[in-house]
C-alpha cells in the first residue's frame, strides 16, 4: 500500500504541477496574476476576496527576511481560507512567465517568490485541479502543499 500511495501521490503531484504551470500562464495573459511579495501583500490587504490562489516559490529559503514574509503570507492565506502552494522551481517559473510577455519590463519578473491568481475564471478547470491537490494534501496533514516544477 505504501508504494502504491507513493506512486499515486507522485503522479498527482506531476499533474498538479502541469496544471499550475498552465494556470499561471493563462492568468498572466488575462492580467489576473499579481507577482511579487510586496505587490501580493498590498492586494491581500486591499482586496483579499479577489484572490483564489497564492503561490510561494521556495528555492531561496536561506533568506531570513523572505522566510518571515512567507510565514506572514501563509498565515493570512490559511486564516482567510485561500489555497496556498509552496513551489520549488523558480527557474521554471521564469521560463514560463518571462516567455509569455516579452514586452514587459524584466524588473517585473525578478521577484517570482510570491504570486497571486486573482480571477476565478482564469482557466477554471486548471484552478479546480490545483485546488483539489491542495485539499488532498491538507487531508494528509500537509497544510501548505508543495510542488516541484521541472525545467524543460
Amino acid at each position: 500500500c505504501c508504494l502504491f500511495c507513493s506512486v499515486f501521490f507522485s503522479t498527482r503531484m506531476q499533474s498538479a504541477g502541469l496544471a499550475l504551470e498552465e494556470l499561471l500562464v493563462t492568468a498572466q495573459k488575462q492580467d489576473c496574476l499579481t507577482v511579487g511579495i510586496y505587490e501580493s501583500a498590498k492586494l491581500l490587504n486591499s482586496d483579499p476576496d479577489s484572490v483564489v490562489l497564492c503561490v510561494l516559490a521556495t528555492d531561496d529559503l536561506d533568506d531570513v527576511a523572505l522566510q518571515i514574509h512567507f510565514t506572514l503570507l501563509q498565515s493570512f492565506c490559511c486564516e482567510s481560507g485561500l489555497n496556498i502552494l509552496r513551489v520549488s522551481g523558480v527557474q521554471r517559473l521564469q521560463q514560463l512567465l518571462c516567455a509569455v510577455d516579452t514586452n514587459r519590463n524584466q524588473e517585473e519578473h525578478r521577484d517570482l517568490h510570491c504570486m497571486l491568481v486573482t480571477n476565478p475564471q482564469a482557466d477554471h478547470c486548471r484552478l479546480q485541479e490545483v485546488g483539489t491537490y491542495c485539499q488532498e494534501s491538507r487531508r494528509l496533514d500537509q497544510w501548505v502543499p508543495e510542488l516541484v516544477l521541472q525545467e524543460r
